[in-house]
């Protein structure tokens, strides 16, 4: 469907403007700075309202297309869209982005000016990597998101700010460039970066695997998955509470959004033969990084560690190469920005309070905070999928999805269910009933803006919970286009990974 202004134009380009404009604003009227971030990410917000009223659940391709010529001899271009994979993660950036601002508002003390631009850099970064369409776009805009990334953490950070920052940019650096050899690649075979065309390419498998491989080190790095996770659980640690939420939220995101778009759609063959490769590695994710949440001590590295385990239900999901299973992987992508977002803001709060992250230093803090311990506990009770929250309806797809891909996967996944039960509520006792701490007794309940970051995303976990076909209807039509086509390849021959390997070894020759 089709609008009278470029709708996704809009929402890439305000948050950069309002960048701009705090950039030739004087920086010591920190309030006019914070207040018109505040005003464009509402209004960013605001434009969302179209896309998801006007947007056609029962159209398969995408929709709100824009294009317009930009590197021509190369045929690269700007060309942007959304479809029921994309959609609700860009509705999900702009609303993520509001609640940054106001959470931002008294804890960011120094540089304020300069954290504002890279906060509206880094929404509209985002917003646009979910939008682009052309390969080469979608790259730029994937790599310029790691600055203001970078800076948020290593210039507002904590006291390991610097490693932290410096490990988060190496590791998806390096992930990336592999992945921009797998671009030229793709260009040498197809001569267009236009991603709907390139869906339309016929690859041999071989390439087909050098190419998942070499996109693979992109988005397992941003998921995170096992084995190349551990620059999460520092950057977490160490981000302000807004780079934490938007870390969370959004950007582990992206890694998953990847696999969907391009794996998936571009590499079909390679993607059904490494299924179970990456189905291990999902399971291995989930009862891993939830029984390392078990021995954390400082409450924001075991939130941090938790979303290791979560993420590898959006890849079981993803990778079971079924409706279920993709479109529970989806949903859980927009559950987890929710639950980890909001116990992020969480954390976040009492911590400005405290100025302590160890969960020993609290014990009792219901009884000082008894609205804020109820809140927090939304937002735990949807962390371990209770029936009624979004939590339950993501994780239950992601593993009929896994049951249904590998009887083997559905139950090694379903025992991270109980994992994840164990730390999330042995840490809401010991935080808030076990023991009382002389400490915090003079702390005093959330406020109105507190409440007011919390709420909306309380209404999101309810709202999926109990009316979850408001938010797969999106996805149906593009998930069952997505699956037919899988499903169609299914029975073709000589997806064995020698044969495969034996391919990319003389396509690698033809190159040199």
């Amino acid at each position: 469907m089709k609008l009278s202004y470029p709708v996704l134009t809009s929402l890439i380009i305000f948050p950069l403007i309002g960048a701009i404009l705090i950039f030739f604003s004087n920086k010591t009227k920190e309030f006019i700075i914070k207040l018109l971030a505040l005003v464009i990410t509402i209004i960013t917000f605001l434009l969302c309202l179209p896309v998801y009223f006007c947007f056609d659940k029962k159209h398969v391709g995408m929709q709100f297309v824009e294009k317009v010529d930009w590197i021509k001899d190369w045929n690269i271009s700007y060309h942007v869209g959304v479809d029921g994979i994309s959609v609700l993660m860009v509705i999900l950036a702009a609303l993520i982005s509001v609640l940054c601002v106001i959470v931002s508002w008294h804890s960011i003390k120094h540089r304020v000016k300069e954290y504002y631009i890279n906060l509206l850099l880094t929404e509209g970064l985002m917003i646009g990597v979910f939008c682009a369409l052309d390969v080469v776009l979608f790259y730029f805009l994937w790599e310029a998101m790691l600055i203001p990334m970078f800076l948020i953490i290593g210039v507002w950070g904590g006291p390991r700010r610097i490693y932290s920052a410096i490990k988060f940019f190496l590791y998806t650096l390096v992930g990336s460039l592999l992945m921009l050899v797998g671009i030229v690649v793709l260009y040498r075979e197809g001569s267009t970066f236009n991603l709907i065309d390139l869906m339309n390419l016929k690859l041999s498998y071989g390439t087909q695997l050098l190419l998942f491989w070499a996109f693979f080190a992109a988005f397992a790095v941003k998921v995170p998955m096992i084995i190349v996770h551990t620059w999460l659980p520092d950057a977490h640690t160490e981000a302000p509470t807004a780079g934490s939420v938007f870390l969370a939220a959004i950007l582990i995101k992206m890694g998953a959004y990847g696999f969907l778009r391009f794996s998936l759609s571009l590499f079909p063959d390679a993607t059904i033969a490494m299924a179970p490769v990456m189905l291990v590695l999902s399971i291995i994710a989930i009862v891993y990084g939830g029984l390392i949440c078990l021995v954390q001590t400082d409450i924001k590295r075991l939130i941090a560690y938790s979303s290791v385990s979560h993420m590898g239900f959006v890849t079981l999901g993803i990778f079971s190469l079924n409706t279920y299973g993709i479109e529970g992987g989806i949903l859980q992508m927009i559950n987890h920005g929710v639950i980890t977002g909001g116990l992020f803001l969480c954390i976040g709060i009492v911590y400005e309070r405290t100025h302590s992250r160890i969960i020993s230093d609290y014990g009792g803090l219901a009884n000082v905070m008894p609205v804020y311990a109820a809140f927090f506990l939304i937002f735990t009770l949807a962390s371990i999928g209770l029936p009624g929250t979004n939590g339950f309806i993501g994780e239950f797809l992601s593993i009929l999805g896994g049951f249904k891909a590998s009887t083997f996967a559905g139950v090694i996944a379903a025992t991270g269910i109980i994992i994840g039960a164990v730390y999330m509520l042995w840490l809401y006792q010991r935080v808030f009933f076990m023991g009382k701490n002389e400490k915090i007794s003079a702390l005093v309940d959330i406020n109105a803006t507190e409440i007011v970051t919390l709420l909306p995303l309380i209404i999101i976990v309810l709202w999926i919970g109990f009316f979850p076909n408001s938010f797969l209807s999106f996805m149906d039509a593009t998930v069952n286009d997505l699956v037919d086509k899988l499903q169609k390849r299914v029975g073709s021959n000589g997806f064995d990974s020698l044969k495969g390997t034996t391919e990319i070894f003389a396509y690698i020759k033809s190159l040199v």
